[in-house]
């Protein structure tokens, strides 16, 4: 069982995420490396919208893959370098979750394993037996 929670005792959210997600009983684990913006034939688009989308996307497939769903998921952090339209961001991270609101954790890095990368996305899921 997964149980979303905003401890009344702390600020709420800032963005759209929960505090804490509790798990109890027999699950089935998912960790993901993290997934970039990178397509099935190697190519990298330079635009990070792009990339996010991409990265996003990796994640569902690697969901799929193992039988689990965008609601499945329970944390992801974004590693995000140089600048990336916020409204934009938002509007794909919300379209990609629906309703489903995981704990999350976003920040700008100075680089990550090549140059032409611009997002990449570390993801945590669970599933009930």
């Amino acid at each position: 069982m997964k149980i979303a929670r905003n401890p009344q005792n702390i600020h709420p959210p800032v963005a759209p995420y929960v505090h804490q997600i509790e798990v109890t009983g027999p699950q089935r684990w998912l960790t993901l490396s993290g997934q970039i913006g990178m397509l099935a034939d190697g190519s990298i688009p330079e635009d990070a919208i792009a990339q996010l989308k991409i990265a996003l996307e990796n994640i569902k497939r690697n969901l799929d893959s193992a039988d689990m769903e965008v609601q499945d998921i329970t944390k992801l952090v974004f590693y995000l370098v140089g600048d990336m339209d916020a409204i934009q961001r938002k509007e794909i991270i919300s379209d990609f979750l629906g309703e489903h609101l995981p704990c999350t954790t976003l920040m700008y890095v100075v680089a990550l394993a090549t140059p032409a990368l611009k997002v990449e996305i570390d993801a945590w899921a669970c599933k009930e037996l």
